[in-house]
């Protein structure tokens, strides 16, 4: 009996002691990611923003190297501004391999599909589910919250090679503006009209014009 009341006795300090030390312990809360907001380097070429630090691949995808081997890919505000008001994106599934150049990227508005060329080649290692989500957040921030995918870049000075040079993305921006202008001069007059910015939505103030072939043109999909 002497036993049973020992035994019961020490159970008895090892459950008060669990019992305290459970009230003790800190309580671990879940910490939400950081949004994604990079520092600008504000800069506009014929009112659309063409910030530095940025690469840009000449189908108006962009590329911003964060760390060793992660490569941060989204598009660029022309290319947002073209594309308006997109209802649906679609992008690669984690761990598939993208390659350079390759379509990678698809926006979806009023049954057309447009498509967009990677400017990075590596493995998918995160995609933004904001911007799955909500869409308008390409148009509304397209170089912070509506980036697009993080991919992990083994050759990183091979890709390097086939972006815009830095030298020359101001006057390859302004060569798509004016030829876009060229293309279709009533959007020089809704950018004129917002004040040198261009609008939300320039193939809205083109009813006659395919949303699908003027993003093929500029994208570099045909």
């Amino acid at each position: 009996m002497t036993v049973i009341l020992v035994l019961l006795t020490f159970l008895a300090f090892i459950l008060a002691d669990y019992l305290l030390s459970r009230k003790k312990a800190p309580r671990v809360q879940a910490v939400a990611e950081p949004r994604f907001e990079p520092a600008l380097e504000a800069s506009f070429v014929d009112g659309f923003l063409v910030p530095g630090g940025f690469r840009y691949h000449p189908g108006h995808s962009w590329a911003l190297h964060e760390r060793k081997r992660r490569v941060r890919v989204g598009v660029d505000e022309f290319a947002a501004a073209l594309m308006g008001r997109v209802e649906r994106i679609e992008l690669p599934r984690l761990g598939v391999w993208i390659r350079q150049g390759q379509k990678a990227m698809q926006f979806f508005r009023d049954g057309e599909k447009a498509e967009m060329l990677s400017p990075a080649e590596g493995e998918v290692v995160e995609i933004n589910p904001e911007v799955l989500r909500d869409p308008s957040l390409v148009r509304k921030d397209p170089y912070g919250q509506g980036w697009m995918m993080l991919v992990d870049v083994p050759d990183e000075e091979t890709i390097r090679r086939n972006l815009v040079p830095e030298g020359l993305v101001g006057g390859w921006m302004r060569a798509a503006v004016e030829r876009l202008y060229a293309l279709q001069p009533q959007i020089a007059g809704a950018v004129a009209a917002d004040g040198g910015r261009p609008a939300q939505d320039l193939s809205a103030a083109l009813p006659d014009a395919s949303w699908k072939k003027l993003t093929q043109e500029f994208f570099l999909t045909k």
